[in-house]
């Protein structure tokens, strides 16, 4: 299954967590200060595919892999895909009814699948009402939230792959 590592705004070896990551897999890279943004993508760069968080203008200008949306900018993917239609454009998602859009997107992260450190008052959607969900998608969908190589094996086959942030670090 394809992981895709979430960065954060925690200080952690991002570079050596991606260099770990399998072949095939790609990093997302998140945070809200745009200079630690464009630093830590300098740093990530050709070690693994790079989608850049919620700023389509960085992921131009250091020439990403595509570009990762907020679920409220969602309805933005065709704009950005007939501007970059090479990108690969994701987007975060928390209900079946906001997977109802995604049909211009490459691929979606639905969470939080499990309780998760990192949204401690998000209530997860758990393993098989995730796997509905995804069930149910017009594009492939990632597991994202509380997933741990121990919990992974709940995960139905309905998941194209799966995303975290603390269990790959």
């Amino acid at each position: 299954m394809p992981l895709v590592l979430m960065t954060d705004a925690r200080k952690a070896d991002w570079a050596a967590a991606a260099r770990r990551m399998p072949h095939g897999s790609v990093v997302v890279v998140r945070g809200h200060d745009t200079e630690k943004r464009l630093a830590l993508a300098e740093t990530l760069r050709g070690i693994a595919p790079m989608l850049i968080a919620d700023d389509p203008a960085l992921a131009a200008r250091i020439g990403a892999a595509g570009l990762h949306l907020p679920e409220k900018r969602m309805k933005e993917a065709g704009h950005w895909r007939a501007l970059f239609p090479h990108w690969i454009i994701t987007a975060s998602a928390h209900s079946l009814r906001a997977l109802m859009g995604a049909h211009l997107l490459d691929a979606v992260f639905l969470s939080p699948v499990f309780a998760t450190t990192s949204h401690k008052n998000a209530r997860p959607l758990t393993p098989l009402r995730a796997a509905f969900i995804a069930s149910h998608a017009p594009v492939p969908v990632y597991a994202l939230g509380g997933v741990t190589a121990q919990n992974a094996a709940l995960l139905a086959p309905a998941f194209g792959g799966i995303a975290a942030i603390s269990s790959l670090l």
